[in-house]
């Protein structure tokens, strides 16, 4: 996957928007205002990644402490989160290495924790979208 279907694939999600908080470089992806996804381009000068992001798109995603951290045994291209709460956020690194069906599970596993900590109400209209 690339930028551009990795956008595609967030802004498809029910109440998905996208914003730039941080500045024109890092997409910020929300739902109903609750961000479960970044994506920007990485630099390669980021601590403890030994230059892997260099030329790569990351993404940040919300996880599951324990699941975040069986990601980052199976996967090279699973770092802590740069930038994020490390325990429980991961960044994944477009590096062509995950498997796209993983990558969509990652992403689908991000928006529904933050939906699921949303009012039953915002939940029920969300559910309604999908």
């Amino acid at each position: 996957m690339n930028n551009h279907t990795i956008t595609e694939y967030f802004l498809n999600k029910p109440y998905t928007c996208v914003s730039h908080p941080f500045g024109e470089q890092v997409d910020v992806f929300k739902v109903k205002d609750k961000m479960f996804a970044t994506l920007s381009l990485g630099s390669g000068n980021e601590k403890g990644t030994n230059g892997r992001m260099k030329g790569h798109y990351c993404i940040n995603l919300k996880c599951d402490p324990d699941e975040a951290l069986a990601l980052r045994d199976i996967f090279d291209a699973v770092i802590p989160g740069y930038h994020m709460n490390k325990k429980l956020w991961n960044t994944i690194i477009l590096d062509g290495s995950m498997p796209k069906g993983e990558i969509e599970r990652l992403i689908d596993n991000s928006y529904s924790l933050v939906v699921s900590k949303m009012t039953k109400k915002e939940r029920e209209i969300i559910a309604l979208q999908m």
